[in-house]
């Protein structure tokens, strides 16, 4: 590319503007390098960084109620999981009808669920029906929210398929289950899984609003560690805390591209070498 063309798609900055932007970026910088240390002082003064404020995590007690949240985040998560992707196929299912009424109808419960904050929908749940057993009202939270928009996402998946792919199929005779089973949906897996993925991390994430509802998942847990520990090591708390549920999404995207790396291979087993 020419000078004059480059110049034309992006003004060079000239000795002014460098030394302006210079100046910018170095205050900026100091700026949050100040922030930091205010935080870093004012939790050091409070003695959050104090060696002693980690000594409840020495307790078998504490490792196991850790686990134990762990397992209960894992269970909603599964749950909600499965359902998510259950009422999200059925609505987009919905969406895709050809008879009108049904379209409406799937149409109205993904917009409003969508609209609906999750917060208020779980608390809701928990306080209308389900106060004896908030493990339910999480889940159905979870399932509702998530699965309108998986709706969405495999929707937009089917509607990505070339239409010429469907119009051979129906030439072909077969019935819209079978172009949408056998045609559409093996091609639309491809290009709708990452989104599918993403959209359970944020599941697995939003498992932690159970806290509201005094449901006993991990954040539930840290809490409670560090509301009968000596100090209230909130900062210990954290960086413990944190890790975990990082390592929990790393887990989830690691198995959701193997099973995707897995599914390419036995495509293209099956693709018929050419002649």
């Amino acid at each position: 590319m020419s000078t004059r063309s480059a110049s034309v798609l992006y003004d060079v900055p000239g000795p002014r503007a460098r030394a302006r932007n210079l100046i910018l970026g170095v205050v900026g910088a100091l700026g949050i390098a100040g922030l930091l240390w205010y935080v870093f002082s004012s939790l050091n003064d409070a003695g959050q960084f104090d060696s002693l404020l980690w000594s409840p995590f020495e307790y078998t007690a504490v490792q196991q109620r850790i686990l134990n949240g762990i397992l209960a985040t894992l269970k909603v998560f599964g749950l909600a999981a499965v359902g998510s992707l259950v009422l999200g196929s059925l609505l987009a299912a919905g969406r895709l009808s050809d008879h009108f009424p049904v379209r409406v109808a799937a149409t109205v419960v993904v917009q409003f669920f969508r609209a609906m904050p999750l917060v208020i929908m779980i608390f809701a749940l928990y306080q209308a029906a389900f106060g004896a057993q908030p493990m339910w009202a999480l889940v159905i939270g979870l399932a509702l929210y998530n699965g309108s928009v998986q709706a969405e996402i495999i929707r937009s998946g089917i509607n990505a398929v070339p239409r010429g792919q469907s119009e051979a199929a129906y030439a072909l005779g077969l019935r819209k289950t079978q172009v949408m089973g056998l045609i559409l949906v093996p091609q639309a897996v491809r290009s709708m899984l990452p989104a599918i993925i993403g959209q359970l991390v944020v599941t697995l994430k939003d498992t932690s609003l159970g806290y509201i509802i005094t449901y006993p998942e991990l954040l539930w847990e840290m809490k409670l560690i560090a509301s009968n520990s000596d100090g209230y090591p909130y900062i210990p708390v954290v960086l413990v805390g944190t890790p975990l549920y990082i390592l929990l999404c790393l887990a989830l995207t690691g198995l959701a591209h193997w099973i995707e790396s897995r599914g390419r291979r036995g495509a293209n087993r099956r693709t018929t070498p050419a002649a």
